[in-house]
């Protein structure tokens, strides 16, 4: 009797575990350590790019790859382990059905012990709904950040990329919408509460570009960030079969098959001027975002064969290949033309006593010396996305930076009547 009891509840156990989740695994059931890299691999839709998805098995070192769907079965698995030409150890797709799956033990245990992590089109909400505020999004963000494992997704997939997204959560949103009302229900937005992937700072992406008509949605995301939170906002946008693989150093590289087919990046910032908050994002109202038609700084890239054409996420400004657009809003209408680069290393200066202020050694590595002939009111350190590093000023005014990493600085200092804004660069 005991022996039946015992078979029923494996039985019972075993339906459970497949309502919740289903797995896929091709290759080896063994898990391995490798040296894996980080990266992080965006894609715009349809079908993938072979080259980028090379450069992203690449990353695994001949590890195991996690694919994360919530629809869908093994499209990958065949296509990752034995089409592309790159060995791995193996490749396991989740069918994720509901929060339990997400979170269940061995899911999450795979999740972590992988070398590469891949997430598959459908409907950003899904992911959202399933991955946000419990266990699975923990282990992917250690993963990202603590294991460094290399990251990315295709449509829905890159669509959580960002550290903030359209959530999707009532729908698709057509920017004609967002332009007349930029707090319409469909222009639903999470904020810097998610995923949290290097160099996606303050940004939000989008997908499926220009094949539909996506720029002024993408646009209003930008300006409801800064209207909601307050710092510069930047994206980046992927047509149909194009990809932009991001490296560890911060160059973001666009693969594609341009000039075949129209496969281009897009790089948006909002302008770095010391005025770049849009003029009206009210609920109800058409949007004007212009400051002097440069609202929007924009880095188009065509996607190649090889990917050579990149665009540098550490300063926002240094690009190959792409060339440069002013993006601008009037009375909910977007406008795009033909631009310049932003050049952020020449920020405004307020007032008229530049010349009694000044900030050194730079390029500096493990500290910083103000020198101000005026009485200094605050100084302030942002990295180049916007988020403000904690300092303190030391004796001397010395600023001790031995904790902060390698790449690009702003710091602003004002006096009672002047501000002026420094771009530093640690070594």
């Amino acid at each position: 009797m005991k022996r039946i009891v015992l078979l029923v509840a494996l039985c019972v156990n075993t339906l459970v575990f497949a309502q919740n989740y289903t797995e896929y695994v091709t290759g080896s059931t063994t898990d391995i350590n490798t040296n894996h890299q980080p990266g992080t691999c965006l894609m715009g839709g349809s079908s993938e790019n072979d080259e980028a998805m090379v450069w992203f098995l690449n990353k695994a070192d001949g590890g195991d790859v996690v694919v994360l769907r919530a629809t869908g079965s093994d499209g990958y698995n065949d296509y990752f382990y034995s089409q592309l030409g790159v060995t791995l150890n193996s490749v396991t797709t989740f069918v994720i059905h509901n929060v339990a799956g997400a979170t269940d033990p061995a899911v999450l245990q795979k999740v972590a012990n992988a070398e590469a992590i891949w997430v598959a089109g459908g409907d950003q909400w899904d992911y959202v709904s399933l991955f946000k505020d419990n266990a699975m999004e923990t282990t992917l963000n250690e993963y990202i950040n603590v294991k460094h494992g290399v990251v990315g997704g295709t449509s829905a997939g890159m669509a959580i990329m960002g550290s903030s997204y359209f959530t999707a959560q009532y729908g698709t949103l057509e920017s004609p919408v967002a332009l007349s009302n930029p707090y319409h229900p469909r222009v639903a937005l999470g904020y810097n509460d998610f995923l949290e992937v290097p160099f996606m700072q303050n940004l939000i992406t989008d997908t499926h570009f220009t094949d539909r008509d996506r720029q002024g949605r993408i646009s209003v995301f930008l300006a409801r960030f800064i209207q909601d939170n307050g710092p510069r906002s930047f994206g980046i946008a992927c047509n149909d079969y194009t990809a932009v693989c991001v490296q560890p150093d911060g160059k973001a590289y666009v693969f594609g098959e341009y000039p075949d087919y129209s496969e281009f990046a897009y790089f948006l910032q909002a302008n770095c001027v010391l005025d770049y908050a849009p003029e009206t994002v009210v609920a109800g109202m058409p949007v004007t975002w212009n400051r002097n038609g440069e609202a929007i700084k924009v880095y188009k890239v065509p996607g190649t064969y090889g990917g050579p054409n990149y665009f540098d996420l550490s300063d926002w400004e240094t690009g190959s290949g792409g060339s440069w657009e002013n993006w601008f809003i009037d009375n909910g209408n977007l406008n795009m033309e033909a631009g310049d680069n932003p050049g952020c290393g020449q920020l405004e200066v307020s007032g008229s006593d530049s010349d009694l202020m000044s900030v050194y050694p730079n390029p500096f590595k493990n500290e910083l010396f103000l020198n101000s002939k005026l009485p200094v009111r605050d100084v302030s350190l942002f990295d180049v996305l916007g988020k403000e590093i904690n300092i303190e000023i030391q004796d001397n005014f010395r600023i001790e930076t031995s904790s902060l990493s390698a790449g690009t600085y702003i710091l602003k200092l004002r006096t009672e009547n002047s501000q002026q804004n420094f771009r530093l660069i640690k070594n």
